[in-house]
């Protein structure tokens, strides 16, 4: 077993956990709670394997479902509990991003890919399952709004190329870059980090 596995399974639980809780706002019923966590858990990874010619992860153990509905379950036992967590979801999705990209990367080497290709793929295997959530939410999608969320992704995936460079252990270039992601990302909800909007005319924008 690598380490991908027990990091995408983590991943797994935590994106599932950011899509019950969306779906919780949204006013779903259980099964579409379990649609929109399932789809937030795998769909970035699926996305990746397809586009590196492999299996897509999930069709290789049945776990990643079943993390799935345990997700749901939690949530529903815990609900008052994540209720007095403001934007519980948002933690969860920063975690699932800061994993899958971990993830994203490991599994684009080891099928050969260069380093480039891997930062995009662990990129891709972090963001996409959350784009397909908000779109079946019904929301603006997290990445196209001002919050650094896929560039926190990038810049972890370049912070994890630098350090194997020192011949580090594996596991510790992933527990660094988890932090790493995740810290970027937490800061910059906290202090409203945004990139730069593209500049556009009012009268333009009306028109759109």
């Amino acid at each position: 077993m690598t380490i991908t596995f027990p990091i995408e399974i983590i991943g797994t639980i935590a994106f599932a956990i950011s899509g019950v809780r969306l779906a919780g706002r949204r006013d779903y019923d259980l099964f579409g709670g379990f649609v929109l966590a399932w789809v937030t858990a795998v769909g970035g990874g699926t996305l990746r394997d397809v586009m590196l010619g492999q299996v897509p992860f999930w069709m290789t153990s049945p776990l990643y479902i079943i993390c799935t509905f345990g997700a749901l379950i939690l949530v529903q036992i815990f609900s008052r509990l994540m209720d007095k967590m403001n934007k519980a979801w948002v933690f969860f999705d920063t975690l699932g991003l800061a994993l899958f990209t971990i993830a994203g990367m490991q599994k684009t080497l080891d099928c050969g890919q260069p380093m480039w290709v891997a930062i995009m793929m662990g990129c891709i295997t972090g963001v996409a399952g959350g784009v397909i959530r908000d779109v079946l939410a019904s929301i603006p999608p997290v990445i196209c709004q001002k919050d650094i969320y896929a560039m926190s992704s990038i810049l972890g995936g370049c912070v994890y190329a630098l350090l194997l460079q020192f011949d580090l252990d594996s596991l510790l270039i992933s527990v660094i870059t988890f932090f790493f992601i995740t810290i970027v990302r937490l800061l910059g909800l906290r202090y409203n980090i945004e990139l730069p909007k593209i500049r556009m005319s009012e009268d333009k924008k009306h028109k759109v």
